[in-house]
Protein backbone atom coordinates (compact mmCIF):
# COMPACT_ATOMS: atom_id res chain seq x y z
CA UNK A 1 0.00 0.00 0.00
CA UNK A 2 1.25 3.55 -0.64
CA UNK A 3 2.76 5.17 2.47
CA UNK A 4 3.46 8.89 2.50
CA UNK A 5 5.33 10.35 5.47
CA UNK A 6 4.97 14.08 5.98
CA UNK A 7 5.26 16.49 8.91
CA UNK A 8 2.86 18.80 10.69
CA UNK A 9 3.55 22.50 11.28
CA UNK A 10 6.59 24.09 12.87
CA UNK A 11 7.09 21.24 15.31
CA UNK A 12 7.40 18.81 12.38
CA UNK A 13 5.59 15.97 14.09
CA UNK A 14 5.27 12.88 11.85
CA UNK A 15 2.11 12.29 9.85
CA UNK A 16 1.60 8.95 8.08
CA UNK A 17 -0.84 8.77 5.18
CA UNK A 18 -1.66 5.21 4.10
CA UNK A 19 -3.87 4.84 1.05
CA UNK A 20 -5.61 1.55 0.17
CA UNK A 21 -5.29 0.72 3.87
CA UNK A 22 -7.71 -2.20 4.26
CA UNK A 23 -7.92 -5.13 1.83
CA UNK A 24 -11.76 -5.19 1.85
CA UNK A 25 -13.12 -1.72 2.64
CA UNK A 26 -16.53 -2.49 1.15
CA UNK A 27 -16.91 -5.33 3.66
CA UNK A 28 -16.14 -2.87 6.46
CA UNK A 29 -18.88 -0.56 5.20
CA UNK A 30 -21.30 -3.50 5.15
CA UNK A 31 -20.32 -4.37 8.71
CA UNK A 32 -20.90 -0.77 9.79
CA UNK A 33 -24.33 -0.77 8.13
CA UNK A 34 -25.29 -3.77 10.28
CA UNK A 35 -23.68 -2.50 13.49
CA UNK A 36 -25.51 -1.11 16.53
CA UNK A 37 -24.40 2.51 16.93
CA UNK A 38 -24.81 4.46 20.16
CA UNK A 39 -23.76 7.81 21.62
CA UNK A 40 -20.00 8.29 21.76
CA UNK A 41 -17.98 9.15 24.85
CA UNK A 42 -15.09 11.56 25.45
CA UNK A 43 -16.59 14.56 23.65
CA UNK A 44 -16.78 12.83 20.24
CA UNK A 45 -19.60 14.63 18.37
CA UNK A 46 -21.55 11.64 17.13
CA UNK A 47 -22.02 7.90 17.30
CA UNK A 48 -19.79 4.86 17.70
CA UNK A 49 -20.12 1.11 17.19
CA UNK A 50 -17.96 -1.96 17.70
CA UNK A 51 -15.62 -3.05 14.93
CA UNK A 52 -15.98 -6.48 13.34
CA UNK A 53 -13.79 -9.30 14.60
CA UNK A 54 -10.63 -9.51 12.56
CA UNK A 55 -10.12 -5.83 11.78
CA UNK A 56 -6.84 -5.67 13.66
CA UNK A 57 -5.71 -9.13 12.61
CA UNK A 58 -4.98 -7.68 9.18
CA UNK A 59 -4.28 -4.06 10.10
CA UNK A 60 -2.19 -4.30 13.26
CA UNK A 61 0.94 -5.67 11.52
CA UNK A 62 0.78 -2.74 9.09
CA UNK A 63 0.34 -0.28 11.95
CA UNK A 64 3.20 -1.80 13.94
CA UNK A 65 5.58 -1.69 10.97
CA UNK A 66 4.66 1.93 10.23
CA UNK A 67 5.08 2.99 13.86
CA UNK A 68 8.52 1.38 13.99
CA UNK A 69 9.60 3.01 10.74
CA UNK A 70 8.20 6.50 11.29
CA UNK A 71 7.87 7.07 15.03
CA UNK A 72 10.90 5.05 16.08
CA UNK A 73 9.02 3.01 18.64
CA UNK A 74 9.78 -0.70 18.64
CA UNK A 75 7.69 -2.02 21.53
CA UNK A 76 4.36 -3.80 21.54
CA UNK A 77 1.41 -1.98 20.00
CA UNK A 78 -1.59 -2.10 22.34
CA UNK A 79 -5.10 -1.15 21.28
CA UNK A 80 -6.63 1.11 23.92
CA UNK A 81 -9.88 1.91 22.13
CA UNK A 82 -11.21 1.38 18.60
CA UNK A 83 -14.59 1.72 16.94
CA UNK A 84 -16.60 2.75 13.93
CA UNK A 85 -17.41 6.46 14.28
CA UNK A 86 -19.86 8.82 12.58
CA UNK A 87 -20.02 12.59 13.14
CA UNK A 88 -23.70 13.52 13.63
CA UNK A 89 -23.94 16.48 16.03
CA UNK A 90 -25.37 19.65 14.42
CA UNK A 91 -23.05 22.67 14.67
CA UNK A 92 -25.47 24.56 16.90
CA UNK A 93 -25.53 21.69 19.41
CA UNK A 94 -21.76 21.39 19.90
CA UNK A 95 -20.30 21.87 23.36
CA UNK A 96 -17.48 24.39 23.77
CA UNK A 97 -14.94 21.55 23.87
CA UNK A 98 -16.29 20.19 20.58
CA UNK A 99 -15.74 23.56 18.87
CA UNK A 100 -12.00 23.49 19.63
CA UNK A 101 -9.01 21.40 18.57
CA UNK A 102 -8.11 18.71 21.08
CA UNK A 103 -5.46 16.19 22.07
CA UNK A 104 -6.32 12.58 22.81
CA UNK A 105 -3.30 11.99 25.09
CA UNK A 106 -0.21 13.84 26.30
CA UNK A 107 2.65 11.34 26.06
CA UNK A 108 4.75 10.39 22.98
CA UNK A 109 3.90 6.68 23.24
CA UNK A 110 0.28 7.28 22.26
CA UNK A 111 -0.67 7.11 18.58
CA UNK A 112 -4.00 7.92 16.94
CA UNK A 113 -5.45 6.19 13.88
CA UNK A 114 -8.27 7.42 11.66
CA UNK A 115 -9.43 5.29 8.72
CA UNK A 116 -11.81 7.01 6.32
CA UNK A 117 -14.63 4.84 4.97
CA UNK A 118 -17.06 7.33 3.42
CA UNK A 119 -17.38 6.61 -0.30
CA UNK A 120 -17.32 10.25 -1.32
CA UNK A 121 -14.29 10.98 0.82
CA UNK A 122 -16.11 13.23 3.25
CA UNK A 123 -14.34 15.64 5.55
CA UNK A 124 -10.72 15.08 6.51
CA UNK A 125 -8.63 16.02 9.55
CA UNK A 126 -7.11 19.38 10.46
CA UNK A 127 -4.14 20.18 12.72
CA UNK A 128 -3.64 23.41 14.66
CA UNK A 129 -1.28 25.73 16.51
CA UNK A 130 -2.52 27.56 19.61
CA UNK A 131 -1.67 31.17 18.85
CA UNK A 132 -1.12 32.38 22.44
CA UNK A 133 1.34 29.65 23.44
CA UNK A 134 2.63 28.58 20.03
CA UNK A 135 1.96 24.96 20.97
CA UNK A 136 1.07 22.47 18.22
CA UNK A 137 1.39 19.53 20.60
CA UNK A 138 0.45 19.36 24.26
CA UNK A 139 2.81 17.20 26.32
CA UNK A 140 2.60 16.58 30.05
CA UNK A 141 5.14 19.38 30.51
CA UNK A 142 3.01 21.82 28.50
CA UNK A 143 -0.39 20.70 29.75
CA UNK A 144 -0.81 23.13 32.68
CA UNK A 145 0.39 26.17 30.70
CA UNK A 146 -1.77 25.34 27.70
CA UNK A 147 -5.00 24.86 29.61
CA UNK A 148 -4.38 27.92 31.79
CA UNK A 149 -3.96 30.07 28.67
CA UNK A 150 -6.95 28.50 26.92
CA UNK A 151 -9.21 28.83 29.95
CA UNK A 152 -8.30 32.51 30.23
CA UNK A 153 -9.21 33.05 26.58
CA UNK A 154 -12.50 31.19 26.90
CA UNK A 155 -13.41 33.25 29.96
CA UNK A 156 -13.30 36.33 27.73
CA UNK A 157 -15.20 34.85 24.78
CA UNK A 158 -16.28 31.36 23.79
CA UNK A 159 -15.93 30.24 20.16
CA UNK A 160 -19.15 30.55 18.16
CA UNK A 161 -21.18 27.39 17.48
CA UNK A 162 -19.69 25.31 14.71
CA UNK A 163 -16.90 22.89 13.89
CA UNK A 164 -13.40 24.31 13.64
CA UNK A 165 -12.03 23.65 10.17
CA UNK A 166 -9.65 26.56 9.58
CA UNK A 167 -8.03 29.59 11.17
CA UNK A 168 -9.68 31.30 14.15
CA UNK A 169 -8.66 34.04 16.58
CA UNK A 170 -7.33 31.40 18.99
CA UNK A 171 -5.91 28.77 16.63
CA UNK A 172 -4.00 28.70 13.34
CA UNK A 173 -4.63 25.73 11.07
CA UNK A 174 -1.23 24.24 10.19
CA UNK A 175 -2.34 21.37 7.98
CA UNK A 176 -5.52 19.79 6.60
CA UNK A 177 -5.49 16.26 5.20
CA UNK A 178 -8.13 15.36 2.65
CA UNK A 179 -10.27 12.32 3.36
CA UNK A 180 -10.23 9.61 0.69
CA UNK A 181 -11.98 6.28 0.65
CA UNK A 182 -9.85 3.66 2.44
CA UNK A 183 -7.17 6.17 3.46
CA UNK A 184 -5.75 6.00 6.99
CA UNK A 185 -3.74 8.49 9.05
CA UNK A 186 -1.39 7.79 11.93
CA UNK A 187 -0.14 10.64 14.13
CA UNK A 188 0.80 11.28 17.75
CA UNK A 189 -2.22 11.77 19.97
CA UNK A 190 -0.67 14.89 21.52
CA UNK A 191 -1.13 16.86 18.27
CA UNK A 192 -3.84 19.51 18.46
CA UNK A 193 -6.35 18.39 15.84
CA UNK A 194 -10.00 18.17 14.86
CA UNK A 195 -12.19 16.69 12.21
CA UNK A 196 -12.27 19.21 9.35
CA UNK A 197 -16.08 19.23 9.20
CA UNK A 198 -17.39 21.59 6.53
CA UNK A 199 -20.30 23.90 7.26
CA UNK A 200 -22.44 22.03 4.71
CA UNK A 201 -21.30 18.53 5.73
CA UNK A 202 -23.80 15.68 5.66
CA UNK A 203 -24.19 14.72 9.32
CA UNK A 204 -26.29 11.62 8.69
CA UNK A 205 -26.34 8.81 11.24
CA UNK A 206 -26.66 6.25 8.44
CA UNK A 207 -23.23 4.64 7.88
CA UNK A 208 -24.00 4.46 4.16
CA UNK A 209 -24.34 8.25 3.94
CA UNK A 210 -22.47 9.81 6.86
CA UNK A 211 -18.82 10.49 7.71
CA UNK A 212 -17.96 6.90 8.50
CA UNK A 213 -14.50 6.27 9.93
CA UNK A 214 -12.63 3.86 12.13
CA UNK A 215 -10.97 5.68 15.01
CA UNK A 216 -8.46 3.98 17.26
CA UNK A 217 -6.07 4.95 20.04
CA UNK A 218 -2.90 2.95 20.50
CA UNK A 219 -0.09 2.74 23.04
CA UNK A 220 3.34 1.75 21.77
CA UNK A 221 6.20 0.68 24.04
Amino acid sequence: MPLTVETIGNEAQPLCILDDFAPRPDALRAAAAAAAFGPARHHYPGLRAALPDGYFETQLPIIAATVRHVFGRTGEVRILDASFSIVTTPPAALSVAQRLPHCDAFTPDRIALIHYLALEGGDGTAFFRHRATGFETVSEDRRAAYFAALDAELAVAEPPPGYIAGNTDLFACTRTVEARYNRALLYRSCNLHSGAIAADAVLAADPKRGRLTVTAFLAVG
